[in-house]
């Protein structure tokens, strides 16, 4: 029986790509190991979107070499955009790396695997029965790069990790070219799904009573196929019966629509939760990062779905330190978290990723690192100020919560409908269903909660 260990770095779509590879592999006949010291394959799925991920990814890939001593026949792969971006480089600078695959390589995982098998070699050492690839790098490695503007890995069964929550993507890759971001670089176009076999996918959770959904697309609500919308899809999709959630992510403000907001105010399932990411309060900024709209088109947005969701849970990405930031920009972005008082919120400092538009600004407009890091720890203090006193004043009321697992530190673990973590002390036979909990105390970003007597509501 065959074993294979896949670690995963970033985010969400790369959770998703991991139970699609489990998927393709499990048809193979491959297990899933618990962890890779007895597994036959070791890949690392992996991260672009900051170097200091991708320095994480080459000291881990490092540390698995370990596992070789007493295993001939161990594969370590590379998967995921840091390996798109990277290429063949990384078979030098990460050694001991057999394979590197970009993300729409995931259907050659059986046939590469096969080609690197220890009875594949001549005797020469050298591999035999290639496949079509392209040349085998020098250090003996394969690799599978390139974009497919057709892949959307329909007919794969992907090996879900959770019983409870689901990610269904809709899209892969990315139309949109900010010029901070790597993503279109490393997945390639927009490309999305038949709706029809989305909502199929749907179905099929809903049969095997998983409550939760969640749309995933790297600019989800620009999603388009034949003659469905976004709106039209998310509306289908909360329609679905035994689907008690639904949530997506993450949206574009472009893309951002009334049509969205009424179906979002209007059809139960679907979470009065948004991420809607600003990344600046700068119109200067932003056009500059090339993000297609103003702060003042932004905050008629977040308007829209206030008026038509009061209480609605807002979250956000924010970058601080972008070349050419000035004071009185950064200070603008702190004054924007003010105005809208963001339930939570993604922070980070400008990171440079080689290959993107910012790359080729004036040297003399990138900011200074501990000038960076210090407006982003200021604009990090800020938040949280703001968000102890959102959720300080959600203590004593009873919200309704999807249990997911039981907590690290003991006692139970899940989210309510506005995305909010509450850990609370209840029986395990809890998880995978919905209990009603009173919040109790609150550390700024999760709470403390208590079962709410003895209602207790069971996924059907």
């Amino acid at each position: 029986m065959k074993k294979a260990y896949i670690e995963t770095y970033g985010c969400q779509m790369n959770i998703s790509d991991t139970e699609l590879m489990h998927g393709i592999l499990a048809e193979q006949g491959y297990v899933a190991a618990e962890g890779p010291e007895d597994a036959d394959v070791i890949l690392v799925n992996t991260c672009a979107v900051r170097d200091h991920a991708e320095q994480r990814v080459l000291g881990r890939v490092g540390q698995l070499q370990q596992f070789r001593e007493g295993n001939a026949g161990l594969v370590i792969g590379v998967t995921g955009c840091m390996a798109q971006r990277m290429g063949d480089d990384l078979l030098g600078k990460a050694g001991g790396v057999d394979l590197v695959m970009g993300p729409d390589g995931y259907r050659k995982l059986p046939e590469v695997l096969g080609a690197l098998r220890p009875d594949s070699r001549t005797a020469s050492g050298s591999r035999a029965s290639l496949p079509v690839f392209g040349s085998p790098p020098a250090a003996g490695g394969l690799s599978v790069l390139g974009f497919d503007p057709f892949e959307n890995y329909e007919g794969v069964a992907p090996r879900r990790t959770s019983k409870v929550s689901a990610w269904v993507p809709v899209q892969r890759g990315c139309n949109y070219r900010c010029t901070y971001c790597i993503v279109p670089y490393v997945r390639g176009d927009e490309k999305n799904r038949d709706a029809r076999e989305i909502l199929a996918e749907v179905r099929a959770l809903a049969d095997d009573r998983v409550p939760e959904i969640t749309l995933l697309g790297q600019t989800v609500n620009s999603y388009v196929w034949e003659d469905w919308t976004f709106p039209r899809l998310l509306r289908e999709v909360a329609r679905v019966e035994g689907v008690r959630r639904v949530r997506f992510t993450s949206p574009h403000p472009n893309d951002f629509t009334r049509e969205l907001v009424e179906v979002m105010a209007e059809e139960p399932a679907v979470c009065k939760q948004l991420h809607l990411p600003v990344q600046s309060g700068s119109n200067r900024t932003l056009k500059r990062m090339l993000r297609r709209y103003t702060v003042e088109e932004y905050r008629e947005k977040i308007a829209w779905v206030r008026e038509a969701i009061p209480g609605i849970a807002l979250s956000t990405d924010v970058i601080v330190g972008f070349p050419g930031e000035t004071e009185e920009e950064y200070e603008a972005t702190l004054a924007l978290m003010r105005e809208i008082r963001y339930d939570d919120a993604y922070m980070y400092r400008y990171s440079l990723r080689d290959g993107t538009p910012a790359t080729r600004l004036p040297a003399e407009q990138f900011i200074a690192g501990d000038v960076a890091q210090a407006r982003l720890e200021k604009l990090i203090e800020i938040h949280r100020a703001i968000q102890l006193q959102i959720n300080r004043a959600e203590l004593g009321g009873v919200v309704e919560v999807l249990v997911e697992k039981e907590a690290r530190r003991g006692g139970l673990q899940g989210r309510t409908g506005s995305n909010k973590v509450v850990t609370f002390e209840g029986p395990a036979s809890l998880i995978g269903g919905f209990t009603r909990v009173r919040l109790v105390a609150t550390s700024g970003s999760t709470f403390t909660g208590a079962l709410d007597g003895d209602v207790v509501q069971r996924v059907a």
